[in-house]
Parts: structure tokens; sequence; C-alpha cells
């Protein structure tokens, strides 16, 4: 892992496979997830396949920097661009988001589409207005929760071990900066504001999960959007699908190669 230093902030990133090979940029989720998240599950299958694989924790998460303030989604989004610019990656590439990184490859996506080959979105949604007030809502609650220490025990109880862990993990992130307000604050697009893009979008959601119920009407956003449901597993598809998910990864990476 290298921690470089990427516009204004620290960002620690990860490469694997061939950096000629085509490159595929894995966004991870909030607050709870770091690259880890990709590289226990799909990065080293994509490398495999003949990717140049790159992952990176977001402000805030993992390894990278933690600024008191910084994280409406337009900053999120901005820390991709220096970052491309920082590994000198100025040739088009797969963008994959899982969750809140969804969010990040969408704003991306509409805003340079000239630099993506296609946008892979893991149980994530286009980031609207009523996108960003329900995910400070949820982040609001996520912050009281944790708040009292003691709550750990009671995470354990409900939601296993590996949860609780992550719960303690964030409390300086949710209580300790701006998070909660700066996303309630993101620059965000309404769904006709994608109708124009030309990129294509392959959406992957957990079918035990309320997200794939979106699915049609996303479809209907984009114009040039694949949708796949994953029966029985749910927002943590990525990591409880990983075969199938890195499966549908490569395959539908290798179309986009020949779409080319």
């Amino acid at each position: 892992m290298t921690v470089l230093e990427v516009g204004s902030t620290r960002l620690n990133v990860e490469r694997l496979g061939d950096p000629a090979r085509p490159a595929v940029v894995l966004v991870h989720g909030l607050v709870l997830d770091t690259l880890a998240t990709y590289y226990c599950s799909v990065a080293g299958g994509l490398a495999a396949a003949g990717h140049s694989v790159v992952m990176y924790d977001q402000r805030g998460h993992g390894r990278s920097g933690r600024p008191y303030t910084g994280y409406r989604l337009q900053e999120f989004t901005a820390d991709l661009l220096a970052l491309l610019g920082t590994l000198g990656m100025d040739r088009p590439f797969f963008l994959v988001g899982d969750c809140f990184g969804g969010a990040v490859a969408m704003d991306f996506a509409v805003r340079y589409p000239h630099r993506l080959i296609g946008v892979v979105l893991i149980e994530a949604v286009l980031p609207t207005v009523a996108w960003a007030q329900g995910l400070s809502e949820l982040l609001a609650r996520h912050a009281e929760a944790v708040r009292d220490a003691r709550a750990a025990g009671r995470i354990e109880r409900e939601h296993g071990r590996d949860v609780a862990r992550a719960a303690r993990r964030s409390r300086p992130l949710l209580l300790g900066t701006t998070l909660v307000e700066d996303i309630a604050a993101s620059r965000t697009r309404e769904e006709g504001d994608w109708s124009s893009l030309d990129v294509p979008v392959l959406a992957l959601y957990g079918g035990d999960f309320a997200l794939a119920r979106t699915a049609p009407a996303l479809e209907r956003a984009l114009p040039r959007c694949r949708t796949v449901i994953l029966p029985g597993h749910g927002h943590r598809v990525l990591v409880d699908a990983r075969e199938r998910v890195g499966a549908l990864l490569a395959g539908w990476m290798r179309e986009g190669h020949r779409r080319q």
C-alpha cells in the first residue's frame, strides 16, 4: 500500500496487476468500508482477468487522511479526479462503486463521461436531493448509536462481532467530523439529469435488500443501463456473492472492450 498526497488530502492507495493493462478503479462505501472490502472480494480476480486494478481508502476512511470537514459528495469526486492525475491515468477506464461509492461514480460519470469505458454500480442509487437527505439522516442515527461506547455490546449481540468492530472504528469519522452535515449539503442532480449520459452502466443488487426495487427506475433514468438482481443476497452482496459478482464484472468489462 502507498499513501499519496492527492489534492487536499492523503489517500491510501493499492494497485494490483500490470499498470499497462486496461484500468479498473474501485470506490468503496461510506463509514464501515475501506479498500479492504474490494481487496477481499473482487480485486484479485479482476487483476487475474487482465486488468490494472486501483483501489483506495476514501477520505476519512482506513489509512487515508481524516480532515475535520470536506465530506460533500463533490469533494469525494474531486479526490478521485486528483488521484487519476497523481497516478498519471489519462486513458479511459472502468469505474466501480459500491453503495456510496456508486454515488461518487455517477457524480464523476456525469461530469467526466469521456474518461470512462463504463460504470458498475453495486447496491447504489443515483445521488439526488432525496438521496443526500436520506443518507444524512441515516448517518445521524448511526452517530447517535455509537456515541455511547457501551453500545458496542448491544451492536455485537444484534449484528455480530465484525459489525461491532466496524462501528467502533467509525466513531472518529461520525463524531469527530462534519460528515453528517456535509452529506446533506452535497451537490446533487435529479434523475432526469442523467438521461443524456452516454456511458454503459451495469447495476448489481442483492435481491433480499430494498434497493433491488429501484432497479427499474434506474434503467428508465439511464439510457445504457443493465441491472442484475442476485437472489438470496442482501446489501453486502459484493462480499457475500464475491465469486458471482466478480464473474459478472469481468464478463461485462470484456464486452466493454469489444464495444470500444
